[in-house]
């Protein structure tokens, strides 16, 4: 799921200035766009048969500017693989690639971003950043939602919280999804990205 929704996700960031010297953000919807059409696809949903015939699109929070943050990311070459548990038996092999730093509503937050041990050996420059914040289970999935990055080249990265999405285990139990480590917990209503799915 995580290559198919980065392929999806395209980042659109234009900067106009307004005479009070404000800075607008305007984003395209090609994200949700796309993100729609996998679902409404038979071959692609993880939504049941049933589910499916009634989707017409996801709920999303209002594209939102304040979410979108540079992150400084200091790597932890050393560092072990672990099983990250999921919803189901099945494990996760995963190993923290760095941690993230960056300012967001004017605090510092500290998250850790995971590399997969299937992605490193297919030498996959994918990342994994799993997250909870206060918005979960009112607004957001309970369990939490997931962001897909690419290994930089530098010693930062763009953090687009208006591309955090829900495990496919919040639409069909079927799925094994792995679950957010509670020291990806940002202590705020991340107001961007997928809100939760209610069924029809």
């Amino acid at each position: 799921m995580r290559v198919i929704i980065h392929l999806l996700s395209l980042f659109g960031l234009i900067i106009l200035s307004c005479k009070n010297e404000k800075v607008i953000h305007k984003f395209d919807s090609t994200f949700q766009k796309n993100l729609n059409a996998l679902f409404k696809d038979a071959s692609t949903s993880p939504l049941n048969a049933k589910d499916l015939k009634q989707f017409s699109t996801l709920d999303f929070f209002p594209l939102d500017s304040n979410f979108v943050v540079r992150a400084k990311i200091e790597r932890t070459p050393n560092s072990n693989f672990f099983d990250m548990k999921t919803n189901t038996k099945r494990v996760s092999k995963e190993r923290v690639y760095g941690i993230l730093i960056f300012n967001l509503k004017g605090n510092e937050y500290r998250l850790n971003i995971y590399q997969n041990k299937s992605a490193m050996e297919n030498q996959s420059n994918e990342l994994f950043l799993p997250f909870l914040d206060d918005t979960n289970g009112m607004s957001s999935y309970g369990g939490g939602r997931y962001l897909d990055l690419q290994i930089p080249t530098s010693d930062s990265l763009w953090l687009d919280f208006n591309r955090a999405y829900n495990p496919y285990c919040a639409y069909n139990e079927r799925y094994s999804c792995p679950i957010v480590p509670r020291d990806n917990y940002i202590p705020i209503r991340v107001t961007a990205g997928v809100k939760r799915y209610i069924k029809p």
